[in-house]
């Protein structure tokens, strides 16, 4: 009768260890992708990397002024090399502009080029595999058509906002990563800013680890309670990754957005905004499409992570910060609220200094804004980040992004060579331009349901 019992027990836990695992496996990517034996050990760590900007055919700059690959040929540049499979996160896919050909014909070649080039991956006998939020996109349909594999991710039901993230990774050896969406605009009308990196296949396995987590959530409407470990950080602001840039020593790690989508070991990307503003010694420069360190969508709340670090840098640290801001109709009439008190905060404090700029772009006749700074990043004296979002509150908070920081120590020779100093010296391109305003202040006109102010 014991004996009896005792199986039973035995049967019982059995049963449920079943279950368990059954349940955890059901929750994580069980095994994750394949990385085609590329590990931490083995990987590439001597690496060259290349900044690409997309610069509208009516913005120029003077003829001395800092210029740098186009982002066109960046890609292309990835697509030659790629031999085995291309992987691609992008928030939005509109490569043809059938629905503005009468207006945009010349300038929307190069997005119908790319649709062309990637169509013809499979010829070579590449994958294409993209992750996307969109269900809608006919260039996705006519992708899928071409053997590209496509994963869906239903941001709506895992956390209420939308995927931000951009960046390709190539043979898990090279990628791209910046501002840039799958658009035709952001090969045209739009100033766009990015990386591109070759033979760096440490960094580029890291960031394939990020496709994977999106990749993994095709079909979910909830997040894993466990991650695979395929899916775990290789590095982080803590231990970031030891490498070589165009023969510079350097270190560099990618974060993410937002806290749900974090496996183990993976900084966020406010915390790698954090130390990169922490561990600014001189000078804070940052470009980006919208400022606004607000919460919530009608009730508005502080939000402070990122508002109340440049606060401390000024104050407690005295580096100089200076914020260039896009100014085009989706502009917030509060932006300038809060860049008014942080211009307060040094009235009366020496050695104190905050600038704020905004990128003027021009105006077509039925309204619409042409040439945004679309760029998202941050220049110090020490270190880059490159980021997929903006820096308003709820965007960290719900919508999936990534984000690339690169440090150099100082006293490097030929620091020009460095892509921190590459970067400083297009900030600084850009904001002594002729297509910068100052952000004095403002007077606010309405025109439909649009608010403009008007700088003075």
């Amino acid at each position: 009768m014991k004996s009896q019992q005792k199986c039973i027990v035995i049967f019982a836990l059995v049963c449920c260890f079943a279950v368990l695992v059954a349940l955890i496996f059901s929750a994580v990517d069980i095994w994750g992708e394949d990385e085609d034996g590329i590990t931490e050990d083995n990987c590439s760590r001597n690496c060259r990397v290349v900044l690409v900007e997309n610069i509208p055919e009516d913005i120029s700059f003077l003829d001395n002024a800092t210029s740098h690959l186009p982002l066109s040929a960046g890609l292309y540049s990835l697509l030659d090399k790629a031999i085995r499979a291309v992987e691609i996160v992008s928030p939005l896919w509109l490569l043809n502009s059938s629905d503005y050909e009468s207006s945009f014909q010349p300038a929307a070649r190069q997005g119908r080029a790319l649709l062309s080039r990637l169509q013809g991956l499979k010829a070579k006998g590449v994958q294409l595999k993209i992750s996307s939020g969109m269900i809608d996109s006919t260039e996705l349909k006519i992708l899928a058509k071409h053997y590209a594999e496509v994963h869906y991710v239903n941001m709506t039901a895992l956390t209420k906002g939308n995927l931000h993230s951009s960046f390709w990774v190539v043979d898990r050896k090279h990628f791209y990563f910046g501002s840039a969406s799958m658009d035709w605009r952001s090969l045209a009308t739009r100033k766009e800013l990015g990386v591109v990196v070759y033979d760096c296949s440490c960094l580029a396995l890291d960031l394939h680890r990020v496709f994977s987590l999106y990749w993994g959530l095709q079909y979910k409407d909830f997040i894993p309670s466990f991650w695979s470990k395929r899916l775990f950080a290789l590095y982080n602001r803590d231990e970031p990754l030891e490498l070589t840039f165009n023969s510079t020593k350097a270190q560099a790690y990618i974060s993410s957005s937002p806290d749900v989508f974090i496996p183990k070991d993976r900084s966020t990307d406010l915390e790698a905004i954090s130390r990169v503003i922490q561990e600014a010694r001189h000078f804070i420069y940052i470009s980006i499409t919208d400022y606004l360190p607000l919460l919530g969508s009608r009730t508005h709340r502080y939000w402070s992570r990122i508002d109340g670090l440049i606060r401390e840098a000024l104050i407690l640290r005295k580096v100089r910060v200076r914020l260039l801001i896009s100014f085009w109709e989706k502009t917030h009439p509060l932006t300038f609220n809060f860049i008014w008190s942080l211009r307060s905060l040094c009235m009366e404090q020496a050695n104190c200094s905050l600038e704020a700029k905004f990128f003027n772009p021009r105006m077509q006749r039925d309204g619409t804004v042409q040439g945004i700074n679309h760029n998202r990043f941050m220049v110090t004296d020490r270190a880059i980040y490159l980021g997929n979002l903006d820096w308003v509150g709820n965007e960290f908070t719900f919508n999936a992004g990534a984000g690339l920081v690169i440090s150099q120590p100082e006293g490097i020779e030929e620091r020009n060579s460095t892509v921190v100093e590459q970067l400083q010296a297009a900030f600084e391109r850009d904001w002594f331009s002729s297509y910068t305003l100052p952000g004095n202040g403002c007077k606010w006109m309405h025109h439909s349901t649009a608010g403009w102010c008007i700088l003075k």
